[in-house]
């Protein structure tokens, strides 16, 4: 639906455009490439993936395509030094050093201590375990750097508090994957990795200006869990004795672990003493230690973490081998160029165009997943946001929560199918759908926020860099 609004707008914003003086931008802007061709490339995108092909296949099929068909390079010369670059990038290490940790405290049961304790301090309040779902993904996210390993992880822990509640089980669904999206805006988010890598921003700025945004974003939806609890008549917590302060201060030690790792993960970052790369490392000898020390590091768990990090990594090396060797081949014949001076030259105000690319990649997210959105328009798009005049930092934070918001977007949105197949008790597929709209428009209310008043992310870089 997204999809086809989106489309029919941007036909009247760039018809509109035209009459008003764009088709000399175009003309001028045509003179590398003709647009029927880059038309048939685009045709050939959506072919692709609406065809169910891997993303990494797709990727690396248009760029042969491409090249062969609009360039007279021998750019097969270039592939290898093209997928070496990349692959031999020292901050692109971080992205399995990070999965692996996430995987080793969910086998070694860190997050259901992180669960419980936390709901403790919130299971009186209205709507109770439906805050502790927010927090717990909020907690849980900085250490995890991944949407739907945070998902996967919190809704494995969290579903069967909910099986004999008086909880809507959409408003359940819906807030364990607005928790989700967390995964990549809370850092050490992955996708910021990928952005600072592709547009050689700063990794450690990017993690703290992605601090007041975050922030913003959990108390906006646990507003709208209070007034769904207040709509809803969704009462506190009362099963069993009233909890006391002592059973309260005696629950943080359940939060403890988790704790210890965030420091150890972002406070060498924040405070300049290790790289991402480096903190990744050390976050990952941190949750062996913590798993040592409960007694459940054996050789099979470190195993079945060391498979699933590697399934996953696998997945995104080939997403971004691809979308490098297809940027390669369209930076070559001047497309990025021809999209800059298109964009800029129409006339519409910077902050017009900066919606219209907000909304591209709104439509975008319903049927691409977030990751390769990133890897495949970014390369594109940033010059023009750099030609606009936006902060590469504020775009970076962004870009992330727009592939947070593809993330939990029908009908195609990865964390949705994600719930969906943990769910113990039988139901479809829209009771996520429509239990995550809420907290999807708040996403979007968050990004007019955000360009409103930018500060919010670039504050505390300002200070800090």
């Amino acid at each position: 639906m997204i999809a086809i609004v989106f489309i029919v707008v941007m036909a009247m914003v760039i018809g509109g455009a035209t009459l008003l003086g764009g088709s000399s931008v175009a003309a001028a802007s045509a003179g590398a490439v003709s647009w029927w061709a880059l038309v048939a490339v685009l045709v050939a995108f959506v072919g692709f993936f609406a065809g169910g092909i891997y993303v990494g296949a797709a990727l690396s099929s248009l760029a042969l395509l491409a090249g062969f068909g609009l360039s007279d390079r021998p750019f097969w010369n270039f592939i290898g030094e093209m997928v070496w670059g990349p692959s031999t990038n020292f901050v692109l290490v971080s992205v399995p050093l990070f999965l692996l940790m996430g995987e080793i405290m969910l086998r070694a049961g860190l997050s259901e201590r992180l669960y419980r304790a936390l709901n403790v301090w919130m299971g009186r309040l209205p709507g109770g375990l439906l805050h502790t779902n927010i927090l717990a993904c909020g907690v849980f996210s900085a250490v995890a750097g991944s949407s739907v390993a945070t998902a996967a992880t919190m809704g494995s822990v969290a579903l069967p508090y909910f099986e004999k509640s008086h909880y809507p089980p959409r408003l359940v669904l819906g807030s364990l994957a607005a928790g989700g999206a967390l995964g990549n805006l809370i850092p050490p988010g992955i996708t910021f990795i990928i952005y600072g890598l592709i547009t050689e921003t700063s990794v450690g700025a990017l993690y703290i200006a992605a601090i007041g945004p975050s922030i913003l974003v959990v108390v906006l939806f646990i507003l709208v869990i209070l007034w769904y609890s207040f709509r809803l008549n969704l009462r506190a917590e009362s099963t069993g004795a009233p909890v006391t302060w002592r059973d309260k201060v005696a629950s943080l030690s359940d939060l403890l672990p988790t704790a210890l790792l965030i420091g150890l993960v972002l406070g060498t970052i924040y405070a300049g003493v290790a790289t991402p790369t480096e903190s990744a490392a050390l976050g990952v000898a941190g949750s062996l230690a913590l798993s040592l020390i409960d007694r459940k590091l054996n050789w099979r768990m470190v195993v079945e973490s060391m498979h699933a990090t590697a399934r996953t990594t696998s997945m995104i090396a080939l997403i971004l081998f691809g979308a490098y060797f297809l940027n390669y081949v369209l930076s070559s014949i001047g497309v990025p160029q021809m999209l800059a001076k298109f964009l800029t030259g129409l006339p519409l105000p910077g902050w017009a165009i900066m919606l219209v690319i907000i909304g591209f990649y709104l439509a975008l997210g319903t049927f691409m997943e977030g990751l390769s959105m990133v890897i495949t328009t970014i390369p594109l798009l940033f010059p023009v946001v750099k030609a606009l005049g936006y902060d590469p930092i504020w775009f970076g934070v962004v870009i992330t929560m727009l592939v947070e918001i593809a993330m939990i977007s029908p009908p195609d949105g990865t964390v949705l199918y994600v719930l969906q197949g943990m769910r113990r008790q039988p139901g479809p597929i829209t009771d996520v759908f429509a239990g995550v709209m809420p907290f999807m428009f708040v996403y979007m209310l968050a990004i007019g926020i955000l360009m409103l008043f930018p500060s919010i992310a670039l504050w505390l870089p300002s200070v800090l860099y």
